[in-house]
């Protein structure tokens, strides 16, 4: 534990490690205090894509948690910017939040459902047949196919629900055409974020709750990992996968001591 409480950064996942849904975590308030104190590094990168960083910022404000803008980066930030990189000025249908639209728009790429350069799909409550019937109709005549992250499920107050990647499965079976997902594992995010921190992969520790993409993601990006045991993962679990996380804690607060 000294190795990890030695790091000078840590990128730590949202949904069920610090939250579900509004329901703040045990050991959140002790460990964020401990960030402060220590003076570490940190940034919440989330597969999310529903909420820009300001919504995120006043849901955590809502919670008790004082964490500025700068402190968030999201799989739709990440999803526009290489959209950006990719294909300057192109046009996107968009079947999402607003956290996505609000990304796209700060990349200046416009909504366009007519002949859309590609389609993007993240998180939505508005998910709907016809949205699936447009998105099938533009990868058919072309567009190409995002995915903001490849979560199946996702934790919430209610129980697990479904994720990006379960919204995305229609569109790929009727057209037969498979996604490219941006968000965490994809090194992508994991790049950035570290970009974000000022810090070496080295010296930077990933804290998730999901082996399939938290942990994954950290140890293809040369980060220490921690998978807390607060989200969708159980101890019993980790065994079914090929490979495991240095850490497994209770929760955030173990890290605070």
């Amino acid at each position: 534990m000294e190795v990890l409480r030695g790091k000078k950064g840590y990128i730590c996942d949202m949904d069920g490690v610090i939250y579900h849904g509004d329901r703040l975590l045990p050991g959140v308030l002790p460990f964020l205090g401990w960030l402060t104190e220590e003076g570490k590094s940190f940034l919440f990168l989330t597969n999310s894509s529903e909420r820009t960083p300001l919504e995120l910022r006043q849901k955590l404000l809502r919670m008790g948690l004082d964490v500025g803008e700068g402190h968030f980066y999201t799989s739709a930030l990440a999803t526009a910017k290489f959209l950006a990189s990719q294909s300057p000025g192109c046009s996107a249908y968009i079947i999402g939040g607003p956290g996505l639209y609000n990304a796209m728009y700060g990349y200046g790429i416009a909504t366009n459902d007519v002949n859309p350069d590609y389609v993007v799909v993240g998180e939505t409550r508005s998910y709907n047949y016809d949205s699936i019937l447009r998105a099938v109709h533009h990868v058919r005549n072309g567009s190409r196919l995002i995915g903001t992250n490849s979560d199946l499920t996702g934790p919430a107050e209610g129980g697990i629900i479904p994720a990006c990647r379960a919204l995305m499965a229609p569109i790929e079976l009727a057209t037969g055409k498979s996604a490219y997902y941006i968000g965490k594992p994809n090194p992508l995010m994991m790049r950035t974020g570290l970009r974000m921190l000022g810090v070496h992969s080295d010296e930077a520790a990933m804290i998730g709750d999901r082996m399939d993409t938290d942990i994954i993601a950290g140890i293809e990006s040369g980060l220490d990992t921690a998978l807390v045991l607060s989200g969708v993962t159980s101890r019993e679990e980790i065994g079914r996968f090929p490979y495991r996380p240095k850490y497994v804690l209770k929760d955030v607060g173990e890290i605070a001591g």
